[in-house]
């Protein structure tokens, strides 16, 4: 079974139900408030990647090389848009939920362009053994544009107009979403189980490193920069969640990868980062 077949329903449900919750002032809160939405989107667009290529760059001084397809696939994370599930984990962390739907709306938009620049430039920096691979920036970006700006769009229409049907259709989504997600990290174990467990020491590692070290260096910048505890509990959680969905998408897409080994990084992120994230918001209740 194609794990396209699963996580395409998933990924457009996911992106209609992040429209449903957007307000016209969630996209003034930049305006409002720029300095904690600027330093969101600097931590998931700019800093989040830089860290994962100097992550494989160093970890191959040391001769800790993974495949072509494990290293698209972590930067494929990394280029991702912040993973609408952030907003739940915000609000358990007592966080700013507004900055938090805000950071997702933005990160969701403004990746339909980074993500395939950084991705054409890493596709013409990785070759191992000669091997090389191709990514159609047109069919990516039109991809995206059909299961993530529609969807949104859509569900902010709805909620504009239909704010009651919008939030009844929004607590029926939210229920089916993480069974969704359950569903096909399942699909995807057995259907490789031998290579995620053969790996999963490695990718593990890495992508734990990579969630705290982002995490860190934004509470670090929020920190600095003096935001409020609720905004530095939000820019943690938004920049260490990233739409796996998302990468996932693109590495099984017929007209993109089409390659589920790129995939596989994605699944083991997102497991690590529920993992941590989870562990966060307990330490902010405590």
């Amino acid at each position: 079974m194609n794990p396209i077949f699963i996580v395409l329903p998933i990924l457009t449900l996911l992106m209609f139900d992040l429209g449903l919750t957007l307000q016209p002032q969630d996209f003034a809160l930049i305006a409002k408030r720029p300095k904690p939405v600027l330093v969101g989107l600097v931590g998931q667009i700019i800093l989040l990647p830089l860290i994962a290529w100097g992550l494989i760059q160093v970890l191959s001084i040391f001769n800790f090389q993974f495949s072509i397809f494990f290293v698209i696939g972590i930067m494929l994370v990394a280029c991702s848009p912040g993973g609408s599930s952030s907003n739940v984990f915000s609000m358990l962390a007592k966080g700013d939920v507004a900055l938090s739907v805000t950071l997702t709306a933005f990160s969701s938009i403004i990746t339909l362009f980074t993500l395939p620049l950084i991705m054409s430039w890493v596709m013409e920096s990785v070759q191992f053994d000669g091997l090389s691979i191709h990514m159609p920036v047109g069919n990516l970006l039109i991809q995206n544009l059909v299961l993530m700006v529609v969807p949104i769009a859509v569900g902010f229409i709805v909620n504009l107009f239909r704010s009651e049907a919008a939030q009844k259709i929004h607590n029926v989504l939210k229920r089916i979403a993480m069974p969704g997600l359950v569903l096909l990290v399942t699909v995807f174990f057995f259907q490789h189980k031998q290579t995620i467990i053969t790996e999963f020491a490695s990718l593990g590692l890495t992508m734990t490193v990579l969630i705290l070290a982002t995490t860190g260096c934004g509470a670090l910048l929020a920190w600095t920069l003096r935001l409020t505890t609720k905004e530095r509990r939000t820019l943690v959680i938004e920049i260490g969640m990233q739409n796996a969905a998302q990468a996932i998408t693109i590495a099984c897409s017929p007209l993109i990868f089409n390659n589920e080994l790129i995939a596989i990084p994605a699944i083991i992120y997102a497991l690590m980062m529920n993992l941590i994230l989870l562990a966060y918001v307990g330490i902010t209740k405590v």
